[in-house]
């Protein structure tokens, strides 16, 4: 009976989570003809994380495999990814460096597709250790991409709140993990998400 709770719960919080970002996305024209200067920052940041294919398979890998633990780490995940993205967004708007960027970011590909891939459930601090580790190479990646003339603020609003909609996205697919064909078809989905890892990783050395 819990476990149909959980699973309810879960299944109302993506519901509302994927309204939430299609009313930001389908606002987002709206908002720039309101108050362009004001509204530029988060734009850019908005669209930041969609921009690159690097970016958006590692987002949804952690709303994937979060949905494949389950209660607690299907919410616990997307929200450690952001809040410690925006940590590493916040060393790369102040000029802080940190090598080996696109080689972290394309190793957040491979491994998370890998435990998606793996059905791998490790304990759940290891999990969230695993996913904080690659959101600061991708939050440092947006941090320094602020485009000139931006508000770093509102930037760094856009590129979390667009995170958290492609984790969403991930744990709303990564729901079909309860019937059979729905864990093979994840696992499918993680080996997909690994092998384009791999490719960005080969891109970046």
């Amino acid at each position: 009976m819990k476990a149909a709770q959980a699973h309810a719960l879960a299944r109302q919080v993506v519901a509302r989570s994927v309204l939430l970002c299609a009313s930001v996305f389908l606002a987002t024209p709206a908002a720039a003809h309101v108050a362009q200067g004001q509204a530029a920052g988060f734009l850019s940041g908005l669209m930041h994380p969609v921009s690159g294919l690097d970016h958006v398979v590692a987002m949804v890998a952690v709303g994937l495999w979060g949905a494949q633990l389950g209660a607690p780490a299907i919410w616990l995940l997307p929200v450690a990814f952001p809040m410690v993205m925006a940590f590493g967004g916040f060393l790369g708007l102040i000029g802080v460096p940190l090598p080996g960027v696109e080689i972290g970011i394309a190793a957040s590909g491979i491994l998370l597709g890998s435990m998606v891939a793996t059905q791998s459930r490790p304990p759940l601090g290891v999990a969230i250790a695993i996913v904080g580790l690659f959101a600061v190479f991708h939050g440092h990646a947006h941090g320094t991409e602020l485009p000139p003339g931006h508000s770093g603020h509102l930037y760094s609003v856009g590129f979390v709140v667009a995170t958290g909609c492609l984790h969403a996205t991930g744990v709303a697919i990564g729901l079909i993990h309860r019937w059979p064909w729905g864990r093979t078809g994840l696992r499918l989905a993680g080996a997909a998400i690994g092998a384009a890892g791999v490719l960005f990783l080969w891109r970046a050395l």
